[in-house]
């Protein structure tokens, strides 16, 4: 290498493109930057309405592509070599699930066994009778691991080809939830999936009044302010 060059930067895989991997950081105290700008001078209140989608790092793209879409009936939206962006079956979302390839020698993952991380998504299915469909199409694919009844929710324990787990879960909704449902919460019981489709029927629609607001109202932006005005 001549002298005075230095070498190129590696590059990965990012939900935004391609970029080089950053710099090691400065060694000694760093002094703080401050805090950023205001917009404008109007204070607007901050709400996080949901999670809008995640991404996994997995082994391969095209087998956990196939598992997210044959058993969980996602689809895809967007695939090119090394990443793809799924659609779950019942969203109006852009995209519910990013997937980026790593390679087949990736370790797998230690979150919760002397490592922090990501325990769990929940991917919430609309009735009973599409969480029993579910149950069968997970069992037939070596990929459930349980199922428990938390009181308010029902809820299958799933994991991917990676091993990376999931729960897919059914919400009662707001106008069917007993105090006895609440309290239930407090401990987890196996799932008895033919027991609650008695009770609820097989095609109740769950969450609403929980995870489905009911009457939502959108407030416009104050007065002379508009997305993106400083």
């Amino acid at each position: 290498m001549a002298v005075g060059t230095e070498p190129a930067p590696t590059r990965r895989w990012t939900e935004r493109t391609l970029v080089p991997t950053p710099p090691a950081p400065p060694a000694g105290p760093v002094e703080p930057k401050g805090n950023p700008a205001p917009l404008g001078h109007v204070s607007l209140p901050v709400a996080i309405s949901r999670l809008n989608h995640a991404v996994l790092y997995v082994r391969d793209v095209e087998r956990s592509t196939a598992f997210y879409r044959d058993v969980l009936g996602f689809t895809v939206k967007i695939a090119f070599p090394g990443a793809a962006f799924l659609q779950a079956g019942a969203s109006t979302n852009d995209h519910d699930l990013g997937i980026f390839q790593v390679g087949s020698s990736a370790e797998a993952s230690r979150a919760g066994r002397g490592a922090v991380g990501l325990y769990h998504l929940a991917w919430e299915v609309p009735t009973l009778g599409e969480l029993a469909e579910l149950a069968g199409r997970l069992f037939d694919a070596g990929a459930l691991v349980g199922a428990s009844n938390h009181g308010t929710t029902k809820s299958l324990y799933a994991q991917d080809p990676d091993g990376l787990e999931f729960e897919v879960v059914w919400l009662i909704p707001a106008h069917l939830l007993t105090a006895a449902d609440s309290e239930a919460g407090a401990s987890i019981t196996p799932l008895d999936l033919d027991a609650e489709i008695a009770r609820f029927g097989a095609h109740s629609r769950g969450g609403l009044g929980i995870s489905v607001p009911l009457g939502v109202r959108v407030d416009p932006l104050p007065a002379g302010l508009a997305v993106g005005s400083g």
